[in-house]
């Protein structure tokens, strides 16, 4: 497929150019623009883990993002895909999208998508999979969380990587190892094997718990409750796929981790399968899965 190199949108002559992390104060700005809370340092570690491109025009302001995340040889996830508010419905979504799936063809292809970016992903031929809640807030109280839960040791990492392959249906260890590399770690052991695990880093306007993944919502609610207890009056965030009205949900809800927004989980191509029996009940965040 030829693909323009150059376009001429909105009275911008934009070009297509190869996201850099020189990029980053720009991409922040294009993040903010679009009320996405996006730090410097979120910014910088996605195009550390991923492939990324940019709209920019004449004088080197950038109007559009456009990044993919090689999960394996087989599958990818898109993200990271913002247009400037005065170019949206324009066009410069779909020019970026194009570069992104030309270099992504022989990959199973999924993404996250927002209300404003739906209808163009279901033009090009995503399929809806499931909803993905992002529930975030001060955290104005602690549930009961139980026990069971132990903090992560180096030794667990190995495993923590085999759980989120198998939750996934697919390994992503280069993710994987970066999320651990920033992240403080709870784990569920049990006859000598850990069954579960939740991480916790910094991120937007706080710290994002994520990934989680447990065999049962009592394991999921005992791995986030330390976390909730320790972060009284901070802002935390959950995403996750699990509806509204379960223990686990619940919890968040009491802890004041609550319902803000929605994106739509869509894929171009079937996905594998996840093995479990461990699941996931909180991504990394919507960019990465």
């Amino acid at each position: 497929m030829e693909f323009a190199e150059t376009l001429d949108i909105g009275g911008y002559e934009l070009s297509i150019e190869p996201m850099t992390p020189a990029d980053i104060p720009r991409l922040h700005e294009l993040s903010v623009a679009v009320s996405w809370p996006h730090r410097a340092d979120d910014w910088a570690m996605v195009i550390g883990l991923g492939h990324g491109w940019v709209a920019r025009d004449q004088i080197g302001r950038i109007f559009g993002s456009a990044m993919w995340f090689p999960f394996s040889r087989t599958v990818a996830s898109i993200g990271m895909v913002i247009t400037s508010p005065r170019l949206q419905d324009q066009g410069a979504g779909r020019w970026l999208m194009r570069r992104v799936l030309d270099e992504t063809q022989g990959r199973a292809r999924v993404l996250n998508a927002t209300k404003e970016a739906f209808r163009l992903y279901v033009s090009l031929g995503f399929k809806t999979l499931a909803p993905v809640a992002q529930r975030n807030g001060i955290v104005t109280a602690c549930p009961d969380f139980g026990t069971g839960a132990r903090p992560m040791r180096d030794a667990d990492r190995t495993r923590i990587l085999e759980l989120d392959t198998n939750a996934m249906g697919v390994a992503r260890p280069e993710v994987m190892w970066a999320i651990l590399g920033v992240s403080e770690g709870m784990v569920i052991e049990r006859e000598g094997r850990i069954t579960g695990f939740a991480l916790m880093r910094h991120f937007g306007r706080g710290r994002v718990i994520g990934p989680i993944v447990a065999e049962s919502e009592q394991d999921a609610i005992a791995l986030c409750g330390p976390f909730v207890a320790a972060h009284q009056g901070d802002f935390l965030r959950v995403d996750t796929r699990e509806p509204e009205g379960t223990p686990f949900t619940d919890f968040l809800s009491a802890a004041g981790i609550v319902p803000y927004d929605a994106v739509q989980r869509m894929s171009l191509e079937p996905l594998p399968e996840p093995t479990g029996p461990a699941r996931t009940f909180g991504l990394i965040n919507q960019a990465l899965g």
